[in-house]
């Protein structure tokens, strides 16, 4: 594997980790919210698909989706964190 693909897999790894804990105590406030946390679990997922493809680019690409989705989620108010 080379440095790139290297550093690509280890920062996504290491934000796929972080953001697991934090999902798990998230809930909607309402539909809005419900369908954000739908698309943010559905990032997560392809993250983790595409890191098993070994495509690193856009696992790394779809984990940053999800937590852009998340950070606005916040911002937004459509979701709790418990």
């Amino acid at each position: 594997m080379n440095p790139t693909d290297e550093k690509l897999k280890a920062e996504t790894v290491k934000w796929i980790e972080k953001i697991k804990p934090i999902v798990e105590k998230l809930s909607a406030v309402d539909e809005n919210g419900q369908a954000m946390l739908t698309n943010m679990n559905a990032y997560i997922n392809d993250s983790k698909h595409f890191l098993g493809r070994e495509d690193y680019i856009r696992s790394f690409e779809a984990i940053i989706w999800a937590w852009a989705i998340y950070e606005n989620c916040k911002e937004l108010g459509v979701i709790n964190e418990q």
